[in-house]
């Protein structure tokens, strides 16, 4: 399962807008919600730990005095009735004490690796659903002041009424193969010697298929062909999806553009393979299985050339 996918709560859409059981389910002493500091969501255990993880739920009456009464509070869903909730603490200018001594924030990256997947795909929910209240507290028609209504689903101006809801971006990640070798390339804001499949948003009016044949063009100088869907991934930095595709190219020459990408180059089938079975390089890595374009070398090496 490709991490952030596979969530597990029934998201219980129809009870958003009633605002009665959610203000009820809210403080209902077996709910569970969960904090969350400047996006990080809390994990029990010791900051030090690199072992496995467990997130930090705790029942309304424990966090009920860690946030101002306006603060973000999102309705994630509902596991066998328990219902499930994410607040925002952003407001301490430190992380709030009162959970000192149980565990601590920690950047979801870094969370997720060490995290069961059920719980990952939960706090890229929440993550997403906290990040995008704290992105939009002003209407982008008018410029008032927008309210939280419908458990975290929508936003309402307060001057023109008008209705904003949390979006997810659409982008193509797209892995590109001409026989046995297949395309990566480094941004100028990766880590020094990471290589990764090349990326890019969807425009207005554009096809995926579309989306990935532009993109290789304008970042590598590459012409496709075919293009094959192969998954998606909730990225909830800030909130995309990630649509993974294969893509076949015409030739192997590259054409980069200097303003994205500091590096393209085809690499081999057993090159990657050797990188995936641990045979570390110290000019080169590729992505952590927690990104979607792990997934889509390691598929494309695992085939029989």
């Amino acid at each position: 399962m490709i991490p952030f996918s596979g969530n597990p709560l029934d998201r219980a859409s129809e009870r958003r807008t009633d605002s009665a059981f959610i203000a009820g389910m809210r403080q209902h002493p077996s709910s569970l919600i969960l904090p969350m500091w400047r996006l990080k969501p809390f994990v029990l255990g010791p900051e030090q730990q690199t072992g496995s993880l467990e997130p930090g739920y705790f029942p309304p009456s424990v966090l009920d005095a860690l946030a101002a009464p306006d603060a973000p509070c999102v309705f994630l869903g509902l596991d066998e009735g328990r219902a499930h909730f994410a607040l925002d603490v952003s407001a301490a200018a430190e992380p709030p004490g009162l959970l000192a001594g149980l565990g601590h924030f920690r950047d979801l990256r870094e969370a997720a690796a060490l995290l069961p997947a059920h719980h990952v795909a939960i706090l890229g929910q929440a993550k997403a659903l906290i990040d995008w209240h704290q992105r939009h507290g002003f209407c982008a028609k008018c410029g008032a002041p927008t309210t939280l209504v419908d458990a975290g689903y929508r936003r309402v101006c307060t001057a023109c009424k008008a209705d904003h809801f949390p979006r997810t971006d659409p982008v193509v990640i797209m892995l590109a193969t001409h026989g046995d070798a297949c395309l990566l390339g480094r941004g100028k804001h990766f880590p020094a010697k990471m290589f990764s499949a090349l990326a890019g948003f969807i425009e207005p009016g554009e096809t995926i298929e579309e989306a990935v044949r532009r993109e290789l063009f304008e970042e590598a100088g590459v012409k496709a062909g075919a293009v094959t869907y192969f998954a998606t991934q909730p990225w909830p930095f800030p909130s995309t999806l990630m649509i993974g595709c294969f893509a076949e190219a015409h030739n192997r020459d590259i054409r980069i553009d200097d303003n994205e990408i500091a590096e393209a180059r085809w690499f081999e089938r057993p090159l990657i393979r050797a990188l995936l079975a641990g045979q570390a390089r110290e000019d080169l890595w590729i992505p952590p299985p927690i990104a979607i374009a792990h997934h889509l070398i390691r598929t494309w090496a695992e085939k029989r050339a």
